[in-house]
């Protein structure tokens, strides 16, 4: 049975290639570095992380980029021995320009060390690199148009300002005609092309929509590269904007794949809503996450199996999802696998292993856009248990280090080890509650807790909409550190204003020092654990 989400947690934009019976799917990791994910499965169920292939700064370096930024929209591919890579570095979100720049890196093996980077172009965002049958490249990616005169709606629809195509060569980078070759439909926010080629005919697959609850896979075809497209009979083959009680929604922006067996299938992304602890509203902590759906082929169109534009939670397959377990790091030996951390292709400035624990080195706050000493794994299930223990000692409240979950620079809880000029060193909470773009920093004990010697275990429960920090020192008793926080709060829909949000909550370990002095806090274990969770 597949269970969607396949690739559950902040997993956005998935980009899917088959290469004999092993399938790889590439996901969107914004401002988290290494950039890109990729997984590899042979059933289309069970699925591993084997690279993040944009590892030093040659090609990335997103010190700088706001939230949401960095790398969009990633495809991957396989042709003439080697795979290929297309990504985007966004420089800025904000306002009406879109600084977007595209690359091509390859690598003969998918875990193997990726090239440097082949700049593209810097039109806009979403690139596509399609090989066709004649051995000709060709590379496709929106237009960002900041004068607002695009050719559908009003605000933002007119930004969204078609599909450009053009041919690309390794030798030759880009050349020949450059054209306008789709605008979209009526929905518009047309974005995310991807080209494949089936019985003559081109097909182009778009997101549509937006990344919210309009989102949607448009398709159309065309005899020939250039077009014109045609529209889908039914415009979109994936969508949940009219089927409120799914529990998967904001549907969109996949690519199609066909098994050996000429199976046809076909990735989206998807996000999972639940309430808050007042039962209203939805909000999607884990994220935009990757689905797939089995289709079928009629009259040359593609329709999801079971008809209409809803994807099914569970499609039946031949092999058992083999579920998510508690991981847990008693030492640190290296880096685990399921960490990250933000922007910097130079991570010994932020951290390093030495004697069995992580050692973060205090940078910049919570709120930097250049260097943050934070590590941290994505959240995957909405209700589980995370856990640390840390040697820390600051010697001013500009110093702090300890248990975070975090959504991005002005949505996140902190449980912190910090210094109090009265009590010493001390045990506090620290909030941003999504109040973008001023995110004031609040502070939810009343009183902080003066700590004893010696080491400090913290822990989070997050159950659903709410979360609860604990502490502990010794062999004390686990106490509650302060009140329940708001977990809902933690993600893409979290906080107030009208910012985009396009990553997913995470949970981990963290450090700052903003007196410049790079005081060190040592984490010497981390366990995840999920946990039940009913969806009311």
């Amino acid at each position: 049975m597949i269970e969607n989400p396949i690739l559950p947690g902040f997993n956005p934009d998935p980009s899917i290639c088959r290469v004999g019976s092993d399938y790889y799917i590439a996901t969107s990791t914004f401002e988290w570095f290494p950039g890109v994910q990729i997984h590899h499965s042979t059933d289309l169920v069970n699925w591993r992380l084997v690279s993040r292939p944009l590892t030093r700064t040659s090609q990335l370096d997103m010190r700088g980029n706001p939230d949401s930024c960095g790398v969009w929209a990633p495809c991957l591919s396989y042709a003439d021995g080697k795979f290929w890579l297309v990504y985007t570095d966004v420089k800025r979100l904000d306002g009406s320009f879109k600084d977007a720049h595209n690359y091509i890196v390859t690598c003969d093996t998918i875990d193997g060390s990726w090239s440097d980077p082949t700049y593209v172009n810097s039109h806009g965002f979403d690139p596509t690199l399609f090989h066709d049958d004649d051995g000709r490249k060709w590379f496709a990616n929106l237009r960002w148009n900041h004068r607002g005169l695009g050719k559908l709606g009003s605000g933002a629809h007119q930004r969204f300002d078609g599909i450009l195509l053009q041919e690309w060569s390794p030798e030759r980078g880009l050349f020949g005609p450059i054209r306008q070759i789709y605008t979209g439909t009526d929905r518009g926010l047309t974005e995310g092309p991807h080209l494949f080629k089936r019985n003559g005919w081109y097909y182009l697959t778009t997101a549509e929509g937006g990344t919210g609850y309009q989102h949607a896979v448009t398709m159309s075809r065309s005899r020939d590269i250039w077009g014109p497209y045609e529209n889908h009979p039914d415009l979109h083959l994936i969508c949940t904007a009219d089927a409120p009680d799914s529990p998967i929604q904001r549907t969109g922006h996949g690519q199609y794949v066909e098994a050996p067996d000429g199976t046809a299938w076909h990735t989206f992304l998807l996000g999972r809503p639940i309430p808050d602890a007042s039962g209203d509203g939805r909000y999607c902590p884990l994220g935009r996450e990757t689905g797939i759906a089995r289709c079928i082929w009629r009259d040359d169109w593609l329709y999801l199996e079971d008809g209409g534009m809803v994807p099914p939670v569970d499609i039946d397959a031949a092999a058992n999802h083999m579920g998510c377990a508690s991981v847990v790091h008693e030492r640190f030996s290296d880096l685990p696998d399921e960490f990250q951390w933000l922007r910097t292709p130079d991570p010994s400035r932020i951290f390093h292993v030495e004697n069995g624990q992580l050692v973060l080195t205090g940078r910049e706050s919570l709120g930097s856009w250049f260097e943050q000493s934070l590590v941290a794994r994505r959240q995957e299930h909405f209700s589980y248990e995370a856990a640390t223990s840390l040697a820390f000692e600051p010697t001013t409240y500009q110093q702090a280090a300890g248990l975070t979950t975090y959504y991005n620079r002005w949505k996140f809880h902190a449980a912190m080890v910090t210094h109090d000029d009265d009590l010493g060193r001390i045990l506090t909470l620290m909030s941003c509650l999504g109040d973008y773009p001023e995110g004031p920093l609040a502070f939810p004990m009343d009183t902080p807790i003066a700590l004893q010697d010696g080491s400090v275990h913290l822990s989070v429960e997050v159950a659903g909409p709410l979360q609860q920090f604990y502490y502990h020192q010794g062999d004390n008793a686990p106490q509650k550190l302060g009140p329940a926080l708001p977990a809902y709060i933690i993600s893409d829909e979290g906080g107030r204003g009208e910012h985009a949000s396009f990553t997913g909550a995470f949970v981990g370990m963290v450090a700052f020092d903003t007196t410049g002095q790079g005081q060190q806090a040592k984490f010497s274990r981390f366990a995840y654990h999920p946990k039940p969770f009913q969806r009311s």
